[in-house]
């Protein structure tokens, strides 16, 4: 079958609704699931460096689980296999006046899991990039371990984060398209509907490439923004990688390796 140029420019300039509706869906999923990803793996950083051995373990096991699966097989447990063993069946959720699918929701709990896992090595790299002194002097003026943790070092580490939690936010962006195999129609199952009805794959699944490629692009440049005005600001960021090597590639993005554990 031969290349259709008109066909790709149509659907290029003037896509469908459900093409537009399969993008923007593809961003707020990446959005909810990367900000609950960044909670959970805080969590799961401080208790991988608790003086509490349940926590460790836990923690630890799940890092083990969730990064050893890959995340079509999370996908499906969740959403099919938490209904099958009777722990939670995801309906419609009303919220005022939105509704929140079930699949959605599965999916949604789905990336925020898995990227908890990758989030909790970043953080936990983070936090033990901040001096030990700094705890010790916060220590000495009788603060409690906990005070020390929350206002000395977490805000020291989080200006170390910034830089791979870009990145990983960058990669959540494509990962939403494996949320197809539970039904949920973000930007790759809007494009493979869109297929069966007119069987125009090449063309169909090229528009959907260039759609991804320029949300990543767009995020680039935000991150690049970001890194820039914080480092403006006096802050301590690990890496303010270029513009141009953030697109291209060129070099490591962290100097010297330092958050390894990412993915």
């Amino acid at each position: 079958m031969h290349f259709d140029w008109s066909f790709f420019q149509q659907l290029l300039f003037h896509p469908p609704s459900t093409f537009l509706q399969g993008a923007a869906r593809t961003v707020y999923l990446a959005v909810i699931a990367q900000a609950l990803g960044v909670v959970l793996g805080l969590l799961l950083a401080l208790w991988r460096r608790s003086r509490r051995l349940p926590l460790r373990v836990f923690a630890s096991g799940y890092i083990w689980l969730i990064r050893g699966t890959p995340l079509l097989v999370q996908a499906v447990i969740i959403y099919d296999g938490s209904a099958a063993l009777g722990l939670y069946s995801f309906h419609t959720l009303s919220i005022g006046v939105i509704s929140v699918p079930g699949v959605i929701q599965a999916g949604i709990v789905t990336l925020a899991i898995n990227e908890a896992a990758y989030m909790a090595e970043i953080m936990r790299a983070a936090i033990d990039s901040v001096d030990k002194g700094q705890t010790e002097a916060a220590e000495s003026v009788g603060m409690r371990r906990r005070q020390a943790m929350r206002h000395v070092v977490l805000p020291q580490a989080m200006r170390v984060v910034i830089p791979p939690l870009g990145n990983e936010f960058n990669n959540m962006l494509k990962v939403t398209s494996l949320l197809s195999v539970i039904g949920l129609q973000e930007l790759f199952l809007a494009a493979q509907d869109y297929n069966s009805t007119t069987f125009r794959t090449f063309e169909i699944f090229l528009v959907a490439a260039i759609y991804y490629v320029a949300m990543t692009t767009i995020w680039s440049f935000i991150q690049s923004a970001i890194e820039r005005r914080l480092q403006a600001k006096g802050g301590d960021i690990v890496a303010n990688v270029p513009l141009r090597q953030r697109l291209f590639g060129g070099g490591a993005l962290i100097p010297g390796e330092q958050l390894r554990g990412a993915r």
